[in-house]
């Protein structure tokens, strides 16, 4: 299992530039970080009743949250959200959850991970299962590149701490791919679009709702489909917060809402596309029916056991680059709100 480092990645290095000076200063050895709680409140039972005034400073990426609650009729919710972000990227969610200033976010597998290594202490409160992939490789105007294999020797744009790192370790690996074959070049996702462009890469994953404009406007470059899923969609919270009893309750209380908010925007595309992708993001109607086309169908499991699981390889492949060091992701998991999702759902989106 390798442990040396990943060609072209200095991890420490990496890890402060996204995180700044206070937050490498904070732990990157992987330890825990026992300032933000000396136990978790696992055990303590949720309050049947979210207590009058109780606030949220919740993650809204491009203001499709608010969006999403409004066309799907949500109103009067049992807490107060004093904060929307507009906040999406694992690393940039974890400052925030350090600053205090954002106390529930919706993020893939990884950032809770990444947290973990950085000795942050945050649990994953809900899931959503995703089936089919949310993200494609794509070159850089006039490559010639046409499959995962190519990629050797090439030059990838790679986020450690989100998802379109993983997805792109789980494609290397399923290609018959080491780390050395490639040079992995850190970047942050709202970095790759530039970094292929100008040339500095010769591959990045973009996401789906990305892909579209892109193509457009480089008719040179394309794109590599993958089976390669990310099969994660989760919120999760700091343990500062949810040791506070009345912050969980609330976040027990939106759970229900944000997964029915993803099965209205699946069983509503027409509207979504016309409201969000194209009244908001800039595509075209065409654009906005491709990506809404490769749209995952909800899933929330009633038990995370799958999920788990997932998270394990996902940590584990991780920690045989090098990137983090291994250890059981089930001190992840607040089992407290483990079927809450799944409760408020049909029965066709649990399984």
């Amino acid at each position: 299992m390798p442990s040396s480092p990943v060609p072209g990645v200095d991890r420490r290095l990496f890890l402060t530039s996204l995180l700044g000076v206070t937050a490498a200063a904070a732990g990157l050895s992987g330890c825990a970080d026992n300032s933000a709680a000396a136990e978790t409140a696992s055990d303590a039972p949720l309050a049947s009743k979210v207590p009058a005034g109780t606030s949220l400073q919740i993650a809204s990426y491009q203001n499709a949250q608010q969006l999403q609650f409004k066309l799907a009729g949500f109103r009067d919710l049992p807490f107060k959200v004093s904060h929307w972000l507009n906040i999406g990227a694992g690393p940039d969610v974890i400052n925030a959850f350090r600053a205090k200033s954002l106390e529930v976010a919706n993020n893939a597998g990884i950032p809770p991970i990444q947290a973990h290594y950085q000795g942050f202490d945050a649990k994953i409160v809900a899931i959503n299962i995703t089936r089919k992939p949310n993200y494609l490789f794509a070159t850089k105007p006039g490559s010639d590149i046409r499959e995962v294999g190519d990629f050797k020797g090439k030059r990838l744009a790679f986020s450690q701490g989100q998802a379109q790192g993983v997805v792109l370790l789980r494609a290397l690996k399923k290609a018959g791919l080491a780390y050395d074959d490639v040079e992995l070049v850190p970047l942050t996702s709202n970095q790759f679009l530039t970094a292929l462009q100008s040339g500095q890469v010769d591959i990045a994953p973009l996401g789906n709702t990305q892909a579209p404009a892109y193509l457009a406007k480089y008719k040179s470059a394309r794109t590599i489909t993958t089976d390669v899923v990310d099969l994660l969609n989760l919120l999760w919270a700091p343990v500062s917060v949810l040791n506070d009893s009345a912050k969980a309750a609330a976040i027990a209380a939106y759970i229900p809402y944000w997964a029915k908010g993803q099965v209205w925007t699946y069983e509503h595309p027409e509207e979504w596309n016309e409201q969000f992708y194209v009244g908001t993001q800039n595509l075209t109607l065409a654009q906005a029916k491709a990506v809404t086309a490769l749209a995952n169908k909800p899933l929330f499991p009633p038990r995370w056991d799958e999920a788990i699981a997932w998270e394990q390889e996902t940590a584990d492949l991780l920690a045989e680059g090098g990137f983090v060091k291994k250890f059981d992701v089930s001190e992840l998991f607040d089992h407290r709100f483990e079927s809450i999702a799944a409760k408020a759902v049909p029965a066709e989106y649990r399984r």
